[in-house]
């Protein structure tokens, strides 16, 4: 069996740490008239913060460290003799219990806003709190394709990342000429796939295996290519977008996170070379083992414990007037998020593990339409949010799907069918 690589559990669990605290900055409150009011965060000096969002945007590593766990997974499987759904089953019913939660909870409370205050303004509410969906809904397509990628990287190796990279880069030419940003959502299709597919070759050896000399080189390339795309070709300055550039790298995702992913993959094998984190403390390996585990609740949660936060922060701060703009600042609502996410995520993720249905044998074909299913109500209620009411009907086909596909691998999961040949 292969152990466990803990640099890859540390990039994961980084992953998450920065985008957590990121958000926790993406916007300050700003108290007028005794009343909160939440602003976009625009930091100065812009060349000083695009720089450095470059440095903090790990995005691409969190796909790269998805890449190398399924390509362990699937090669685990194989040697089994397992099938494909049964690896999409094992894969796809460790989220029915995390979007049950959390889909649920915000039908009810934006269905209830629509219903009971303004339709248009829990509307607007539950799409924008949906928008956390994204990155799951391309998780599952990335799930559902993964076994195929894997083959075609022992098959072909560089290529298919080369077309993924030329596909990528039409789409960004096209959204260029086009004057149309929206065109680069295409793109959630090829960069992230892509940066998957680099984690699939850092399983394989890549970059941490062989001449010093490759990594060397992707690194010291990706660094310069970064500003080429940026003051050559008009790619945005900033990796992350922020109130006075809210159109960026990241969403929808454009080259230079396929570039940065290169970078990032290399940088990781320089490290594994050096030893980083080889012989960790049985004590912290239980830790990030823990973090792994907890991820995507952290992740769909985090943005309410921000906004308990904020509130409770703001509730001091009425008490204590003279330390408003410390008590608001965003480094306190950051480290007072982290105290309420240490204290709200571990109870969560007890719920969702218990909603998890166990998978009993080969659930059979059945799991290939669950998935499905699964995929689709989840790409529509990111996509159109989570209120039950006429104005949304969009909104009210993607919990469809998305329950029926819940309920649909829920019942095969616990259906043993005949091992497959």
């Amino acid at each position: 069996m292969t152990p466990r690589n803990h640099l890859i559990d540390l990039a994961r669990a980084l992953s998450v740490v920065v985008v957590v605290t990121f958000h926790c900055l993406l916007y300050q409150i700003v108290v007028t008239d005794g009343a909160p009011q939440v602003v976009p965060w625009a930091p100065q000096p812009h060349g000083a913060w695009w720089t450095a969002s470059w440095f903090v945007m790990i995005i691409p590593l969190f796909f790269i460290a998805g890449g190398f766990a399924h390509a362990l997974v699937i090669d685990r499987m194989r040697a089994q003799g397992r099938s494909y759904p049964h690896y999409l089953a094992s894969r796809a019913v460790r989220l029915v219990g995390p979007l049950l939660l959390f889909v649920g909870f915000a039908t009810v409370l934006s269905t209830a806003g629509a219903w009971l205050y303004s339709a248009p303004v829990s509307v607007a509410l539950s799409v924008q709190f949906a928008q956390l969906l994204w990155f799951v809904a391309i998780y599952l397509v990335i799930v559902g394709i993964a076994p195929w990628m894997i083959t075609l990287h022992d098959r072909w190796g560089v290529w298919p990342m080369l077309a993924l990279t030329l596909l990528a880069g039409a789409v960004d030419a096209w959204s260029f000429t086009a004057g149309r940003p929206g065109l680069r959502y295409l793109n959630l299709l090829t960069v992230w796939p892509l940066c998957h597919q680099l984690g699939i070759a850092y399983y394989r050896g890549w970059f941490r295996r062989g001449p010093v000399w490759v990594p060397v080189t992707v690194a010291v390339a990706a660094a310069g290519l970064i500003p080429v795309l940026v003051f050559g070709l008009g790619y945005p300055a900033s990796a992350i977008g922020l109130g006075d550039i809210p159109v960026a790298n990241v969403l929808p995702p454009t080259v230079a996170m396929i570039v940065l992913g290169c970078g990032q993959v290399a940088v990781l094998g320089l490290l594994e070379r050096a030893g980083v984190v080889r012989c960790l403390p049985a004590g912290v390996q239980r830790g990030l083992g823990v973090a792994n585990a907890l991820a995507v609740t952290t992740y769909l949660w985090h943005i309410p414990c921000i906004v308990i936060a904020a509130g409770a922060l703001f509730g001091v701060s009425r008490l204590l007037p003279g330390a408003t703009g410390v008590l608001l600042s965003q480094p306190v609502v950051a480290l007072v998020t982290w105290l309420v996410i240490g204290a709200v995520i571990p109870l969560i993720g007890r719920a969702e593990y218990a909603l998890i249905p166990r998978l009993d044998g080969d659930p059979g074909r059945a799991a290939v339409g669950a998935h499905l299913l699964l995929t689709a109500g989840t790409a529509l209620v990111w996509l159109h949010g989570t209120v039950l009411h006429p104005d949304r009907p969009w909104s009210a086909v993607g919990l469809a799907l998305l329950g029926a596909g819940m309920i649909w691998l829920t019942r095969a999961a616990r259906t043993t069918a005949a091992p497959a040949r």
